[in-house]
């Protein structure tokens, strides 16, 4: 029996940094996938094979959970340990990745990694397993195998999307809502290396978690803004400003595309970028020249999307404008001597599931 199953990269519309803050964000899956075949082999062992490694195979048996390894196929073998911690035993197969999905773009190669693999090893195992359990089990192979302290948001978005909508996400219930988002993003890939992102990343983190702390609240998502200036520390001031509006900002995105008043979260959008910028610090200036350039071009909205320090910036903009912003983004790239960067537009897509 062979399984074939393929997963999703995402883009985030608007709520950044608010998931591990048990906020709301706003998801959705691009066309870009990674697919994973398995294969049985009756043997004691895993193989594990990808394109982007002709002639390459890792071999391993039951995988021991080893925080902080930076290989790729980390993030297989912790799938599998996650779900053997769950108490599901699959069979040993022979695993070939391929992918289309950027990798260190922001676009959540890993999660697209994780949930693909997931999902063909749920079909392999004739494992009975709710889908809606699947993103936090892929989480746990992020948080608690590679070591990586992320949201819950991008495997939610890989494994539940739906093609033509963007995920409403309540990080704490884990509720969602499939939100009809018909409009041009146009993403641009800044090619900007992510800079001290691992331990920023965990900085952002604590520093949140430490608010939450000293405003005696479980999460910044139960604060609002008078709470957030009795805060001591200026920082601290800062970073949960951001979190309280950017949960408000989500909200108010998904009450406008209810509405059909599409173009009227563009400034909602702007101002996400704002925020992250100025309170949150997580851009950097490819991303700034980026929505700036995309704003001055006529975009009706534009913002950093993923975890910041690098990646990729999303741009509203009407389909006949693409080309133009496009040029006039590489244009100021050129002028600032910055890395060419790379555009597409990128059309709501399905979540996992089996390949025929």
């Amino acid at each position: 029996m062979r399984v074939s199953a393929s997963a999703p990269g995402r883009v985030n519309l608007i709520g950044e940094h608010t998931d591990y803050n048990a906020g709301f964000v706003l998801p959705f899956a691009l066309p870009f996938r990674t697919t994973v075949t398995a294969t049985p082999t009756g043997l004691d062992e895993w193989t594990v094979t990808s394109d982007w490694s002709p002639g390459g195979v890792t071999r391993f048996d039951r995988p021991q959970a080893a925080p902080g390894s930076a290989s790729w196929v980390d993030y297989v073998r912790g799938v599998i340990w996650s779900l053997q911690e769950e108490g599901h035993e699959i069979p040993c197969a022979d695993l070939h990745i391929s992918s289309d999905v950027p990798v260190g773009s922001g676009l959540s190669s890993s999660a697209a990694l994780e949930c693909a693999v997931l999902t063909a090893l749920v079909e392999l195992g004739g494992l009975d397993i709710p889908t809606e359990d699947l993103p936090r089990i892929a989480q746990r192979a992020e948080n608690d195998f590679v070591g990586v302290p992320c949201g819950i948001m991008d495997q939610s978005a890989s494994i539940l999307a739906r093609a033509g909508h963007a995920l409403l996400l309540d990080c704490r219930t884990l509720e969602t809502e499939h939100i009809p988002f018909d409009a041009t993003i146009l993403v641009i890939d800044t090619k900007a290396p992510h800079r001290l992102v691992d331990g920023e990343y965990a900085q952002r983190r604590a520093t949140c978690e430490a608010a939450a702390r000293e405003l005696l609240v479980p999460a910044l998502r139960d604060a609002d803004l008078s709470d957030v200036d009795r805060l001591s520390d200026p920082v601290m001031r800062r970073r949960a400003r951001h979190v309280v509006s950017e949960n408000a900002r989500v909200l108010e995105t998904v009450a406008l595309l209810a509405a059909g008043r599409v173009h009227e979260i563009g400034p909602l959008m702007t101002d996400s970028h704002t925020s992250l910028k100025n309170d949150f610090e997580v851009t950097v200036p490819e991303l700034d020249v980026a929505v700036a350039a995309a704003l001055e071009a006529g975009a009706y909205g534009a913002r950093m999307t993923g975890g910041g320090f690098g990646g990729c910036v999303i741009a509203l903009v009407e389909p006949r404008d693409v080309a133009f912003v496009t040029e006039s983004v590489e244009s100021a790239f050129a002028r600032s001597k910055f890395t060419p960067p790379h555009a597409f537009v990128a059309a709501p897509s399905a979540g996992a599931h089996l390949e025929k």
